[in-house]
């Protein structure tokens, strides 16, 4: 089983879940602000739940790809969005500060 390290937690999870849900699931604050009522809720459109991976993850798919080449993010951006990625092994995630989680200081 996979395991993910993210804001000082460890947690496992199954090969191929969606990391978006296992980081909700295991009470990890994937949100910034109001960003926590004001999102997408999983459909990959609103970019409030970037993040930074370090690990084997599912290659970014057409709608991820779309959404990260608008502002805040940009296409050269190496975020990518939790609610579209699906966990294919061990994983670092760091998380940062603003509404779209585009800021430069980790949380």
């Amino acid at each position: 089983m996979p395991k993910i390290s993210v804001q000082g937690k460890t947690v496992e999870c199954a090969i191929g879940d969606n990391l978006r849900q296992v980081l909700l699931q295991n009470n990890i604050d994937l949100y910034n602000g109001s960003a926590t009522v004001i999102n997408c809720h999983g459909l990959g459109t609103c970019g409030t739940c970037a993040v930074e991976i370090q690990g084997n993850v599912s290659p970014i798919g057409w709608r991820e790809k779309a959404r990260l080449s608008l502002p805040p993010h940009g296409a050269g951006t190496t975020r990518r969005l939790a609610c579209q990625v699906q966990v294919m092994g061990d994983l670092q995630v760091t998380k940062f500060d603003g509404f779209w989680g585009q800021g430069n200081q980790p949380v």
